[in-house]
């Protein structure tokens, strides 16, 4: 069976119109049903998605059957939770907050229910269309909860996720009472798909303070999965823009445009009715422009087309008549009997008119608050097929990181957009070819075939990655190869590491103390005569007497430094001083002090800073500052530095848990030798042990260990499962 693609959005790629009693369907035009044309229409592969309108119930498998033609799968929505997942939760929650416009936020619990239950529709639609092994890539902040649902009724299938708008940063993502439950939403997917590395940069922050998870780079690893979070910036369709402008309509429109503006610099601005859009801004740096420099008076026009959107809504709607009214303002003072400075236009156009507008506007101005991308950019910049013309763009729009040859404003410096028009209009022609070939290069490149490609071929590389690191996981391994090794063997090594391995971490390092499962579970093993049981722990040596000096077990405390064979005493690596110590602590202190929660550990040949109970972002601040500070001291004195889970370490260069493992090994020849540990100091023990040697990293699946567990728990069951398998218990 070949597996397929399914794309997942809140809208199809088609529009349908009720026409006497008939539906009538039609394509989208949008670049992104123009992308993905190339994966739904191949094939078993679907879209699914809301079809636009309401469709009674006796008249939906109509419309199901007429869809299912082009590939299509509907997912049919009552006005009511269109009005309260949609225009509520998606637009009066999600949208304000994701461009940081927090007073137009409505946070409404009947938005949020319905929210829930409009994902959960979509995920009954998905899950009876989909099988093992199947692709899903699911689209924008309409859907947040989908990639979960889907992940829990179907385990293993790849799930991408994109967003379309920006991600917020931490501190007024948080503001949304229902935050945890978004972030673990996203969490079901393998990868996570962003406009820029900025919002990558604010969904790792979130995620990292809203959630449990581990995050290293830009890897979430949760619940035993790993998460992948990229940039993709969304391209456009270059070329079908480039090819319209040679169209005889196109030029048709280009000639009466020309006409119509005889010599006057065309200004043009394109944007849907919306408050993130920064139009009045805009409107109120083109008035001081002509205030200003009225030697500009009569030599200019701004075109400014703005798309109807939701202008029922109130905040939507006085955005409308502040527009107009500003508008009316300028055109009242400053025109005169042959010349009007604003052209006005509240109307939506084919995309035929907008091209020979592209083409024929001097300078493009796109400056919005907050954009996900902003399309329109990278439309004009497609059309200038001679290489002139200027585009003024905010930094605020995700294109402004790949679009660096237009000039850069902040859109909410008015003085600073108008310096931008006076600079555009001044701009010799040589100047505006040098900049727009570059920008029309990369639009050109970076079109929105290559963004599907990338984010499709990402999505593959991540499946092989999961399906890697699922044979890695050791619990299955140990009932196959590690089990049977482990009874057929006669002598027996197994290194344990303690804290994270045979224990949870806990904030406070004393409350870490074995339990009686744990106890059990050791006395189990070392039972065994073929067993030889090492703790090999970077606790203190009193520590680990008092918890095990009972039992059959070789101990080494604090990394090698202090050694302990079952029956013998306590000795020390020959050699060691702590003379350094003074020295070091003396900056561990300055630092703790400027650390709520950081505390030092002193044991006999080093020192720990432990910074678990620390700020999040903090702790790693001032571990960095301190590795920092204290490099060259370390170097000079033969000390190791090792940052850790949470702590850094200072000892001395030759205690090493895999020079230890390797001393307890000598003179020894063992037929099964085993390691478990879960820090980067357990990483020595990996490389330094014979290659036959099983070894295996916790909670985490990067490491120089041939295999994987979870936490802690797994590892005792897995140890569990070994002494169950000996030939001693059988």
């Amino acid at each position: 069976m070949v597996n397929k693609t399914i794309i997942i959005s809140n809208r199809l790629p088609v529009k349908i119109v009720e026409n006497e009693g008939e539906y009538i369907l039609s394509p989208s035009e949008g670049g992104l049903a123009t992308g993905l044309g190339s994966v739904y229409k191949k094939g078993d592969n679907i879209w699914i998605g809301w079809p636009g309108i309401e469709v009674p119930e006796e008249r939906q498998e109509e419309v199901t059957q007429q869809l299912a033609g082009l590939n299509l799968i509907p997912v049919f929505l009552s006005a009511d939770e269109i009005n309260l997942y949609y225009e509520g939760f998606s637009n009066e929650v999600l949208w304000p907050v994701f461009h940081y416009m927090i007073t137009y936020a409505n946070f409404e619990q009947t938005y949020w229910d319905s929210y829930q239950s409009v994902n959960n529709k979509f995920k009954e639609v998905t899950t009876a269309h989909i099988d093992e092994g199947d692709t899903v890539w699911v689209h924008d902040y309409q859907l947040l909860l989908l990639p979960c649902m889907i992940r829990k009724a179907q385990p293993n299938v790849t799930i991408g996720f994109f967003q379309h708008i920006p991600f917020p940063s931490y501190e007024i993502f948080r503001l949304i009472p229902w935050r945890e439950e978004l972030i673990h939403g996203m969490f079901g997917a393998d990868l996570l798909g962003f406009h820029t590395f900025d919002d990558v940069r604010h969904f790792l922050s979130a995620a990292s303070r809203l959630s449990s998870a581990k995050i290293a780079d830009n890897v979430i690893t949760y619940k035993d999965r790993q998460i992948v979070v990229e940039s993709f910036p969304m391209g456009i369709d270059a070329d079908k823009f480039e090819g319209l402008v040679s169209t005889p309509l196109v030029k048709e429109h280009i000639a009466s445009f020309k006409d119509a503006m005889q010599d006057h610099k065309v200004i043009l601005t394109i944007d849907r009715l919306d408050y993130s859009k920064g139009i009045i801004q805009r409107l109120q740096a083109y008035e001081l422009l002509l205030q200003v420099h009225p030697e500009y008076v009569d030599k200019l026009s701004l075109y400014m087309i703005v798309v109807p959107s939701r202008d029922t809504v109130p905040q939507y709607k006085e955005l409308r008549e502040q527009i107009d009214q500003l508008v009316g303002n300028i055109n009242a003072r400053f025109r005169t009997l042959n010349w009007l400075p604003v052209h006005y236009f509240y109307r939506s156009y084919p995309i035929e008119f907008l091209s020979a507008l592209y083409f024929t506007a001097d300078i493009c101005l796109v400056t919005p608050m907050r954009d996900g991308m902003n399309l329109v950019s990278k439309e004009y910049v497609a059309s200038r097929v001679d290489n002139t013309g200027v585009l003024i763009l905010s930094e605020m729009a995700g294109a402004s990181k790949e679009l660096n040859d237009a000039i850069i404003v902040n859109p909410n410096n008015i003085g600073e957009v108008m310096r931008a028009i006076v600079q555009a209009i001044d701009m010799p022609v040589k100047e505006q070819k040098a900049r727009m070939s570059v920008m029309r290069g990369i639009v050109k490149k970076f079109d929105i075939h290559l963004w599907v490609k990338n984010f499709m071929d990402k999505l593959d590389e991540v499946r092989q990655m999961q399906e890697s690191l699922l044979t890695k996981h050791a619990v299955k391994a140990v009932t196959e190869q590690i089990g049977r090794d482990y009874s057929a063997a006669k002598d027996r090594f197994i290194f344990l590491d303690y804290d994270g391995t045979l224990v949870g971490f806990n904030a406070d390092i004393e409350r870490a103390s074995p339990d009686p499962e744990l106890y059990d579970i050791l006395t189990k093993l070392s039972d065994d005569p073929a067993n030889r049981v090492v703790i090999i722990s970077g606790r203190r040596h009193e520590t680990l007497e008092e918890w095990f000096g009972h039992l059959k077990l070789d101990l080494i405390a604090e990394h090698g430094a202090w050694q302990k064979h079952y029956l013998e005493e306590w000795r020390s690596l020959p050699l060691l001083t702590d003379g350094w110590k003074k020295e070091v602590s003396a900056v561990l202190d300055t630092y703790t002090d400027r650390t709520p929660g950081a505390f030092i550990e002193d044991k006999s040949y080093s020192l720990v800073w432990h910074y678990r109970k620390a700020e999040e972002g903090l702790g790693e601040l001032r571990a960095n500052e301190i590795i920092n500070h204290l490099r060259v001291t370390v170097a000079n004195k033969g000390l190791q530095m090792m940052p850790g889970n949470k702590v850094i370490e200072f000892k001395n260069i030759e205690v090493n848990k895999g020079k230890a493992a390797l001393n307890w090994l000598h003179g020894n020849s063992p037929d099964f030798i085993i390691a478990f540990g879960d820090d980067h100091t357990d990483e020595d023990i990996f490389k330094a042990l014979p290659p036959e040697a099983y070894t295996i990293k916790v909670g985490s699946n990067i490491s120089a260990a041939n295999y994987y567990l979870r936490n802690f728990a797994e590892v005792r069951g897995f140890l569990k499962t070994l002494y169950q398998k000996s030939p001693a218990t059988a």
